[in-house]
């Protein structure tokens, strides 16, 4: 199943249910106006979705309505709670050994993760927006996952039944303001401005095969400007897998139904160096961090900027047979307005 926001309705939006081919989606007032309010009431709502998704699939209906990504917000427009974990290591340690700093080992074995904030995201086709470019603005192209209501303490086995849905995300980061904020202590703030989410959230179960041991098992794309900068794969070298990073958020609180947890900067280990880029045959990256970090291993130091304004970043994931399965995130960097 496939659902979306529309920008309509007030601050939450409109939910929608949205084919499977993304072209098509139809409003659902009666089961539920925001797709908060279906996640609150999930076993009566779920099933109701479903038929309409169903239905939408077969063209059952006649008053449905063209879908615009552009008309869209994130699935969620704000929610309770975003925490994004490090689940992709390698990515951890290659910044580390760009500084020549060992990787501890407890990095292996416990998560890292961050609260960022969740009062306000920003839509899939919405700017990327900053007040000056030499904050370092840079892409972080992920997966996440939309979880259920989740007790205190459980399990990760047990965690994994709560997954609802899943997305994709630019959790955009400003790196030239992470060294000041980290060296207070306190973790990430100023650096972390506003995520966006894919168009479309989706039920594990449209992934096939490729959902499995609780992570997601597909290329990841990611084009900066219209040329590829990279396609890891999401299923490989993710140390913590989703059930895992939420029962990490549970170990001292509940979560709400409705949060939603990151998996990180998606990474893969590319053994030589030199073929980790695209263009040298390797999957490339989901952050210009990562290809700096590349850099300054070989060279000595970072070749490539961060992103300017003007720069478009475009996020997405395709089926085997080419077709998207959450729809992209399409984002333009631009100077803030206001």
């Amino acid at each position: 199943m496939k659902l979306a926001t529309l920008k309509q309705g007030g601050r939450d939006g409109t939910l929608v249910v949205v084919n499977r081919s993304l072209s098509h989606c139809r409003a659902v007032p009666a089961i539920a106006r925001t797709l908060q309010a279906a996640l609150d009431d999930w076993d009566v709502s779920e099933p109701q979705l479903r038929q309409v998704y169903e239905a939408l699939n077969s063209g059952a209906f006649n008053d449905q309505m063209p879908f615009d990504p552009v008309l869209c917000h994130s699935p969620l427009p704000r929610a309770y709670q975003w925490a994004d974990g490090s689940a992709y290591v390698n990515h951890v340690e290659l910044v580390r050994r760009a500084r020549g700093a060992e990787l501890p080992p407890e990095f292996w074995t416990d998560p890292l993760m961050y609260q960022g904030g969740s009062d306000s995201f920003v839509g899939p086709c919405d700017p990327m927006l900053a007040l000056s470019e030499d904050w370092g603005i840079d892409l972080e192209a992920e997966v996440a996952v939309i979880i259920g209501d989740v007790k205190m303490g459980t399990s990760a086995a047990q965690c994994a039944p709560a997954i609802r849905l899943l997305m994709l995300v630019n959790d955009v980061s400003l790196r030239n303001l992470i060294p000041g904020e980290l060296a207070k202590g306190f973790g990430f703030f100023q650096s972390k401005p506003a995520s966006a989410f894919s168009p479309v959230a989706i039920t594990p179960d449209e992934l096939g095969a490729d959902w499995r041991d609780g992570r997601v098992h597909r290329p990841l794309t990611v084009h900066i400007n219209d040329q590829l900068f990279g396609q890891p794969d999401a299923g490989t070298d993710m140390v913590f897998n989703f059930p895992q990073l939420v029962a990490h958020v549970t170990k001292t609180r509940e979560m709400e139904a409705g949060s939603i947890i990151g998996s990180g900067t998606v990474s893969n280990k590319q053994g030589d160096l030199n073929g980790s880029s695209i263009a040298n045959g390797g999957v490339g990256y989901c952050c210009l961090a990562e290809v700096r970090m590349y850099e300054t291993i070989e060279t000595g130091k970072p070749q490539t900027s961060y992103l300017k304004f003007g720069d478009k970043v475009r996020i997405e994931m395709f089926t085997t047979d080419g077709n998207s399965l959450f729809g992209a995130i399409e984002q333009e960097v631009k100077p803030y307005p206001g």
